[in-house]
């Protein structure tokens, strides 16, 4: 799957969330066939995800993607630190990846918690980056919205052999919106 270019593996998230939404079931592949495929030859992601830690928020299901097909982060708030870039880096040098989602959604506790508080102790550190990324925004749907660009701003600069592109998931109808 590594030979998709950026724009492939874009529409190939596209038409796994079209698919998504309109079986209402989980389509990728988890047989054990593609287990032993992946355990003997390692995985070709065609794409990696930033996504929040958030269960509701399962991208392999959103997308349509079984077993070796994206290289998933899960942080809350689906914010780029240090280790996320790092995660990144090894998904675009050593697994060929082209194209990198961050991938934020409606009702985020992590947003939410930036945007009303104070937390103390790691929450804090999580809740810092997302104030940083919003300034000021009071409204939630923006600050998320603010909070993906960030990260592909982010991802952007870092990664020069990758497209970022960021998208939004909505968690009461299962759609993706992507942001250009």
């Amino acid at each position: 799957m590594t030979n998709l270019s950026a724009a492939e593996a874009l529409e190939r998230l596209k038409t796994g969330n079209k698919n998504y939404l309109a079986s209402g079931a989980f389509l990728g592949d988890v047989s054990a066939q593609i287990r032993e495929n992946t355990y003997k030859n390692g995985q070709h992601p065609f794409a990696a995800v930033v996504a929040c830690s958030d269960s509701r928020v399962i991208p392999e299901a959103i997308f349509g993607c079984g077993i070796g097909e994206l290289f998933v982060i899960r942080v809350a708030g689906n914010i780029i630190a240090e280790t996320q870039l790092g995660s990144l880096e090894y998904a675009v040098e050593h697994l060929g990846c082209r194209l990198v989602v961050i991938l934020g959604h409606d009702g985020c506790g992590a947003i939410e918690a930036a945007l009303h508080g104070e937390c103390e102790g790691h929450v804090g550190v999580l809740t810092s980056a997302i104030k940083e990324a919003i300034k000021g925004e009071t409204r939630p749907e923006a600050a998320c919205l603010l909070n993906v660009k960030k990260g592909v701003e982010i991802a952007a600069n870092a990664l020069h052999d990758a497209k970022a592109v960021g998208a939004v998931y909505h968690t009461a109808t299962g759609s993706v919106d992507f942001i250009d």
